[in-house]
């Protein structure tokens, strides 16, 4: 079966690379120049199963409003008009009450799980994908005792989706992870989990990519999909900007982050993914014996430091504020500051590479996989901060349903529907 990717993102590879695997003949649309060159370039490199979950959660409108205050808020919403931000929002308060939010956990960590046994086979397979990949597992640390109160809900959560965890003083986070010995920053408390990971998702994508290309996979980078054209309740092709003619498949699978929406609406697809801006800086390890293995998650700061071979990555920050993806200066600097408070020594933080890039995100959490309403269509979107953690899960999913398989997990809250 002919089948058409339509996006080269993480997400979009990982599905191409399933659908590969089943014997389709498989040709992936994307109108950068290469492979994960948007959301996928740039994310905080954490792979993190035990973290998966929904932005809307109970008390984050307070927790929001009281992030404000700080210095540099984590969190922004821009207050300029626009009828798809309102109604992505009016969904996301629906959704920030305690049942909704544990629903949702559980789907999140249903995929989140699925894809981490995904990826380590995918690991383990031989490929040759180097994507400075190691599991040395996640260390969420807490500033103040005030913080500190939030771990037993916390640890609850991860005890009811069965996420090993282990509670850390000062003492022990600083033995578990020796790079923060020369820490400036104070540490009431640490949780450790260790079933999480790090990888550069962008290596990882092109590394991918580029095995799939050799094995017959047909990259068609530089070309954007301007619409899907229909007959009756099948997608005739795909029409691209500036050709004429159609790209003719079997089946397509709709892997375009934030630009999904755009591409659907005019079928009668109305998607409620909703752009949340985020910033990273790339810095050089100087000195292996000063940068930590473990992932570090500054929980006060909710900035992510990950490890990513011979480089630093730090991520951050939640924009509400549009399509834009300009580098905000003061962003940057205030990456770099939370590094060095971190990690003082052995980082090369003046030259590091900044970056800012749109996460898709779902008012509710979860992604939103497989069928829709025309019969050879598919979606694989919405993936929100969680695509680098989910893409090889959510990737197999949508082959196995192209295929007419059920999918090894339960899809229940996953699909478009719940949003009918």
């Amino acid at each position: 079966m002919k089948v058409a990717v339509l996006g080269a993102g993480v997400a979009g590879i990982a599905a191409a690379y399933y659908l590969w695997r089943d014997g389709h003949e498989v040709t992936v649309l994307e109108r950068q120049p290469g492979p994960a060159l948007e959301t996928s370039f740039g994310n905080a490199g954490g792979l993190c199963p035990s973290f998966a979950g929904p932005w809307a959660a109970p008390g984050m409108i307070g927790k929001v409003l009281k992030m404000a205050l700080q210095r540099q808020a984590p969190i922004r919403f821009s207050l300029s008009p626009s009828p798809r931000k309102l109604a992505w929002l009016a969904r996301w308060l629906g959704n920030c009450n305690a049942e909704r939010f544990r629903a949702n956990k559980l789907r999140m960590q249903r995929v989140a799980h699925y894809s981490d046994a995904c990826l380590r086979e995918l690991a383990g397979s031989g490929l040759p994908v180097d994507f400075d990949y190691h599991q040395d597992g996640t260390l969420q640390v807490f500033r103040s005792e005030a913080d500190l109160k939030a771990v037993a809900a916390i640890t609850q959560a991860l005890d009811e989706y069965e996420v090993p965890w282990q509670l850390l003083d000062n003492t022990g986070a600083r033995r578990l992870e020796p790079a923060l010995a020369a820490s400036r920053a104070p540490i009431a408390g640490a949780l450790y989990l260790p079933l999480d990971g790090s990888g550069d998702s962008h290596k990882f994508a092109t590394g991918l990519a580029t095995y799939l290309a050799g094995q017959g996979v047909s990259f068609r980078y530089g070309t954007q999909v301007r619409a899907l054209v229909l007959a009756g309740d099948r997608i005739q092709g795909a029409q691209l900007a500036g050709q004429a003619g159609l790209v003719a498949a079997d089946a397509y699978v709709v892997a375009l982050g934030p630009q999904a929406p755009f591409l659907l609406r005019p079928l009668g697809l109305a998607l409620p993914v909703y752009p949340l801006k985020g910033y990273s800086i790339t810095a050089r390890v100087d000195d292996p014996a000063c940068a930590p293995r473990v992932a570090i998650m500054d929980e006060y700061n909710k900035v992510m430091i990950s490890r990513l071979g011979g480089r630093i990555r730090a991520a951050g920050m939640a924009e509400l504020k549009g399509y834009g993806l300009a580098v905000d200066p003061a962003r940057v600097a205030f990456l770099k500051d939370v590094v060095r408070e971190w990690f003082p020594r052995g980082i090369g933080l003046d030259d590091a590479q900044p970056w800012a890039g749109l996460r898709p995100m779902t008012p509710d959490g979860p992604a939103i996989l497989g069928k829709t309403r025309y019969a050879n269509l598919y979606l694989d979107c919405g993936h929100g901060s969680n695509g680098w953690t989910q893409a090889c899960g959510t990737g197999k999913i949508v082959a196995d349903i192209v295929a007419g398989r059920a999918p090894e997990v339960d899809l229940d809250g996953l699909t478009a529907e719940r949003f009918s």
